[in-house]
């Protein structure tokens, strides 16, 4: 959420034209805000020949089934980002494999960076903002209605959702373990 003060000096901001953008700006001491979008990592993770998925508590899209994630922290690399969220969302220990794809939106403050992972150690467990977990064969993945309604975010990260996990859509183990390791 934008501020709508500005935070050197608590003036009201107002829009403004700023390298050729609308913006917020303090019209007291010039200051202006950027949106920056947020890196958000996923873990596509295969474990026992199975994908990794968890039923998620928190918007967006609570109540779907995802892969695990959440944003990267300062300090963190975006893999080692990746590993936090597996083991705090499914009690996974995972090796990274690598980069499925990199996702954004214009009118979405988030960048999702979705990465391949198998599982190391660690037994499956739905943590911290997962309320289930479930591991899907291919061929198996759990049908969901694409959101009637809600912010441009819940789409576009159903998108997400659906292109990450496409591999797993396939009944044949060896194409999804190809596309899942490739």
């Amino acid at each position: 959420m934008a501020p709508k003060f500005c935070p050197q000096c608590s003036t009201p901001l107002v829009l403004a034209k700023i390298h050729g953008r609308e913006r917020e700006t303090c019209p007291a001491c010039g200051e202006t805000f950027f949106h920056k979008p947020a890196p958000v990592v996923l873990a596509v993770i295969e474990h026992a020949d199975r994908l990794v998925l968890i039923r998620r508590k928190l918007d967006p899209l609570a109540g779907y089934w995802a892969p695990p994630g959440g944003y990267v922290e300062q300090g963190e690399s975006l893999e080692e980002a990746v590993i936090r969220e597996a083991r705090e969302e499914s009690g996974l220990e995972v090796a990274v494999d690598g980069l499925i794809g990199v996702y954004s939106q214009a009118d979405v403050r988030a960048v999702i960076l979705a990465y391949r992972a198998h599982s190391i150690g660690g037994e499956p467990v739905a943590g911290d903002d997962a309320g289930e977990i479930c591991l899907v064969a291919p061929g198996q993945l759990p049908m969901q209605r694409p959101p009637e309604r809600g912010e441009a975010i819940d789409q576009w990260f159903f998108r997400v959702i659906q292109g990450v996990t496409a591999p797993w859509k396939w009944g044949r183990r060896t194409g999804a373990k190809k596309m899942m390791r490739s």
